[in-house]
């Protein structure tokens, strides 16, 4: 990582007139990386002492720092400066799966929004109600590399769907559920040159255009309906410029009433096999399985600093550390590959049993 992480060493130097400084942009995120291999840190404080071990200082390249320059380092060091070394590293993965599907659906990227618990006096965490504090974490995350490709941190009660705005890219396949139901949205995505999938409420109208026949491998997927349509009534005029889909797929579930739950999906894909759209929601349950990685295993529960500067770059430093892993063993991370690493660089796991266990993990792939 230290090459990747050199270019941020001039970054917030500027009022460093005397030229004293110390504790520089590239060793601060060194530390913060250590602190996720690290299960024994579990605070700023553990962070702070153990910079001041000569094997850290000697491995990072880092002085013994303070803990307000460590506190300092979160407010001064600018988090967008990191962004391209997540994009980085996720471009280097190539997609866990293979083959037809994987190829129709090598864009797809699901986007969702996750609550950070926050202290009470994060007064910019402001949510629901006046006695509690959470920040939100929108990510994209893309299904077939299992990977995170971009993050936001914003306060806990912000918009989702307002984020989704600021985040946009062209070439993007993304795939939402009903919190993102909004026609302002469908039409800027397909503008921006990306497609689309979205779960929408019951209550959502249409005029069909045409009704497409269902194949064998529709039917099979559980879909039940496949049209071509206008979507919306009067709130849709002037905002949506083109034909959408709808399609109506059977979850195989049934909700307290008994009724079977039927799951209707919007998107501008007029030309995509129902079932691989039907396909591509059900992998939208990917990102809520990295949510749980994120918070659980690495930690993310946990927050290290109390602004929002800070709190964005504990979370694209995890994201980082998330990337690290599925770089170093080809796969997506899970909770044993992680415990083998925290116990390789503890010292307890040495080199060849490391090896032994990626290649045994291959073997099962």
């Amino acid at each position: 990582m230290q090459p990747l992480l050199e270019k941020l060493h001039d970054a917030g130097t500027e009022r460093d007139r005397a030229g004293n400084r110390k504790l520089f942009f590239h060793q601060y995120t060194s530390l913060l990386l250590m602190y996720f291999f690290n299960p024994v840190l579990t605070s700023l404080r553990g962070i702070q002492q153990a910079s001041g071990f000569r094997k850290v200082q000697r491995e990072l390249a880092v002085d013994k720092t303070s803990l307000g320059s460590l506190s300092e380092a979160a407010r001064v060091f600018d988090t967008e400066l990191v962004r391209p070394i997540i994009r980085d590293l996720a471009d280097q993965l190539m997609p866990l799966q293979k083959g037809a599907e994987a190829e129709a659906l090598k864009t797809l990227t699901a986007v969702d929004g996750s609550l950070l618990p926050a202290l009470p006096k994060m007064a910019w965490a402001l949510w629901n109600y006046d006695d509690k504090k959470a920040a939100r974490l929108h990510l994209h995350f893309e299904v077939l590399k299992s990977v995170p490709i971009a993050a936001q941190i914003t306060e806990g009660k912000s918009c989702e769907k307002k984020a989704l705005h600021h985040m946009l890219e062209a070439g993007r396949f993304y795939v939402m559920d009903r919190g993102y139901e909004q026609f302002h949205l469908f039409q800027e995505i397909v503008d921006k040159g990306s497609s689309f999938v979205c779960a929408v409420r019951d209550q959502m109208t249409w005029k069909v255009i045409e009704q497409r026949p269902l194949s064998a491998e529709a039917k099979a997927a559980g879909v039940l309906y496949d049209a071509k349509i206008h979507l919306g009534g009067k709130k849709a005029q002037g905002v949506l410029k083109q034909p959408f889909r709808v399609i109506q797929v059977d979850t195989g579930k049934t909700d307290m009433d008994g009724q079977r739950v039927i799951l209707t999906l919007i998107s501008d894909k007029l030309d995509m096999d129902a079932e691989l759209m039907a396909l591509a929601y059900r992998f939208r349950w990917q990102i809520e399985l990295f949510f749980r990685w994120l918070k659980c295993i690495l930690g993310c529960r946990h927050l290290l600093s109390t602004c929002q500067n800070g709190v964005q770059m504990q979370v694209y430093l995890a994201l980082i550390a998330s990337l690290l892993i599925a770089l170093w063993v080809g796969r997506k991370p899970t909770k044993r590959t992680y415990e083998m690493l925290c116990f390789y660089f503890m010292g307890v796991v040495e080199l060849d049993e490391l090896n032994e266990h990626i290649a045994n993990l291959k073997k099962q792939d």
